[in-house]
C-alpha cells in the first residue's frame, strides 16, 4: 500500500525507485498524507516543506527517467532537526524566542544530503537549544512517543521529532544530533535505529551548537544500512557499505555490575538475548568490566556542557522576559559559576580519558552496553532533576567514541527496548559491519507501533 511506504528502508525504497516500482513524487505523497494524519497528535514536525518537496520528488523522477541517478539515496525525503540552518527557512533550535529567525545559510551536512540527491521533507522538534534528554519543551510542546497512543510518554531528546517522525511513519530517516545521547536516546525509546557519529566526521558547520567540544550530527532511521548510507553521505563520502559480518569479532560486554540501580528487567533480557544473538553469528564475547565510571562521567560531562551552554546562550538564558523552558534556563544558568581554569582542567581530563580508552578499545571490535536503563516514560512522570536516560550515552562522548543504538526488543509493559555497540574513533565502518549483522538475524528494527 502506497501509506506504508515511509515504513520502508531508504534501501529498500531505493530499490524499488530503480525498479520502478514507485515514485519520488509518490514516496513523498506517502509522507505528507501521514503527516497530515498523525502529526497533530505526535507533534514530531515544526515546519512541512510540502509545496518544495513535491517539486524536488517530481525533479527527481525527471532526473532518473533520463538516466540520472546521483546514488541509492537520490529522490528520497529526510527530516532535519530543527538545528540545521537551512537558507530561507526558518530555524528555532527549539526555541520559542527565535520563531521566525530565518536561515541565511545551509548546514554543510545538509548541502551534503541535497548534493545526494535527498529531499528536505521539513524541521523537527527538539529539546531547546538541544539542551536535555528527556525530550521536554515546554514553550513549544513535546512530541509523543507512538508506542502509546493513549497516554503522552517522552521520546527522548534532544532530537525527539527525528525520533519520532521515523518511528510513526512520517519519514523513512531523520538527522539528529548527539551531545551526551541525542541520537541514540530517542532511537532507543522509539524503536529506531540511531548512528552516534565521531567528533568531527560530519562537519557541524550550519548545526546551532550546544557543546564545540561533543556535539555531533548522525542519522535516525530503520536500519543500520540506511544509518551508514546517511552518514556517509553527510560526511561526504563515498557511499560504500561494509559487509554484514560478525564472525571473528571480539566485542566487550558491559557487566551487570557497571549497571545502574533500577535498570528494568527487559533491558537486562535483551542485553542478554543481543549477546547469544551475536554469539550465533560466531563473534566472540566476554564479559569485562570497562574502565568507564559512568556516573563521574557524566558529572564531568555535565560541568563541560553546562560551561559551554552558557557562554553560547547565558545572556538568552539570563532575560526573564524571554520564553525559556524553566529546566533548559536553569542548567545553562548552571555553567556561570565554572571558572576558566576550571574548565580547562576539565578538558585536560576528558582528554587524558580519551586517550586511556582508546588504548583499551585496541582490543576490542565493540563494547556491548545496554541503550537505556529504563522505557519511555509518561511526560507526567518526568523529573527534569535526573538524568536517567544518559546513563550509558555521556561515555561515549566524552571518550570521542561512536556509537550505534539497535532496537532489541519490548519490556514488559510493550515499550521498546535496545542495546548499544560502542566503537572506537571512528570505527563506523566496525559497528555497521556487526549492527548489519545483528538486524540480518533479529526483527526488531522491524517492528512499528501499533495504530499506525
Amino acid at each position: 500500500m502506497t501509506d506504508d511506504l515511509p515504513f520502508h528502508s531508504l534501501t529498500q525504497l531505493s530499490g524499488m525507485l530503480a525498479r520502478g516500482a514507485t515514485s519520488s513524487r509518490a514516496i513523498v505523497e506517502a509522507c505528507l498524507a501521514r503527516i497530515a494524519a498523525h502529526d497533530g497528535k505526535l507533534h514530531a514536525f515544526v515546519d512541512v516543506y510540502a509545496d518544495d518537496a513535491r517539486r524536488l520528488a517530481d525533479a527527481a523522477d525527471l532526473e532518473r527517467r533520463a538516466g540520472v541517478v546521483r546514488g541509492p539515496l537520490h529522490g528520497l525525503p529526510i527530516a532535519l532537526k530543527d538545528l540545521l540552518e537551512l537558507e530561507g527557512r526558518q530555524t528555532t533550535a527549539g526555541s520559542q524566542g527565535w520563531l521566525g529567525r530565518i536561515s541565511d545559510h545551509t548546514a554543510t551536512c545538509v548541502t551534503n544530503l541535497v548534493a545526494a540527491g535527498m529531499i528536505p521533507l521539513g524541521k523537527t522538534h527538539l529539546v531547546e537549544f538541544a539542551f536535555g534528554g528527556w525530550g521536554r519543551n515546554e514553550p513549544m510542546g513535546a512530541p509523543w512517543n507512538p508506542w502509546d497512543l493513549e497516554r503522552h510518554r517522552v521520546a527522548g531528546g534532544s532530537s525527539s521529532g527525528s525520533g519520532v517522525a521515523v518511528a510513526a511513519g512520517l519519514v523513512p530517516a531523520a538527522i539528529g544530533s548527539d551531545t551526551g545521547g541525542s541520537v541514540r536516546i530517542p532511537a532507543a525509546l522509539c524503536g529506531i535505529t540511531g548512528l552516534k557519529t565521531t567528533y568531527g566526521l560530519v562537519s557541524l558547520h550550519g548545526a546551532v551548537p550546544l557543546s564545540t567540544l561533543l556535539d555531533s550530527i548522525g542519522p535516525l532511521a530503520r536500519t543500520v544500512e540506511d544509518c551508514a548510507l546517511l552518514t556517509s553521505a553527510m560526511a561526504g563520502r563515498a557511499l560504500a557499505l561494509p559487509t554484514a559480518r560478525a564472525h571473528g569479532a571480539r566485542i566487550a560486554v558491559l557487566p551487570r555490575e557497571q549497571f545502574p540501580d533500577g535498570i528494568d528487567e527487559g533491558v537486562v533480557r535483551a542485553r542478554d538475548e543481543s549477546v547469544a544473538v551475536l554469539r550465533a553469528q560466531g563473534a566472540e564475547l566476554i564479559e569485562i568490566h570497562a574502565p568507564l565510571d559512568f556516573a563521574d562521567i557524566a558529572a564531568r560531562l555535565g560541568r563541560l556542557l553546562a560551561a559551554e551552554a552558557y557562554a553560547l546562550r547565558g545572556a538568552y538564558a539570563e532575560d526573564d522576559a524571554r520564553p525559556m523552558d524553566p529546566w533548559v534556563r536553569k542548567r545553562i544558568l548552571g555553567g556561570k559559576g565554572i571558572a576558566a581554569a576550571a574548565f580547562i582542567q576539565e578538558v585536560s581530563a576528558m582528554r587524558e580519558a580519551q586517550a586511556a580508552f582508546a588504548a583499551w578499545m585496541r582490543d576490542w571490535d565493540a563494547l556491548l552496553t545496554p541503550m537505556l536503563p529504563i522505557t519511555a516514560t509518561p511526560l507526567t512522570e518526568v523529573d527534569e532533576a535526573t538524568s536517567p536516560l544518559a546513563s550509558f550515552t555521556r561515555a561515549v562522548n566524552y571518550m570521542g567514541a561512536c556509537a550505534l543504538a539497535l532496537p532489541a526488543g519490548f519490556a514488559a509493559d510493550g515499550l521498546p527496548v535496545s542495546v548499544q555497540l560502542v566503537g572506537a574513533a571512528y570505527a563506523e565502518d566496525t559497528l555497521t559491519r556487526l549492527g548489519r549483522a545483528f538486524q540480518a538475524a533479529t526483527e526488531w528494527h522491524r517492528a512499528r507501533p501499533r495504530g499506525l
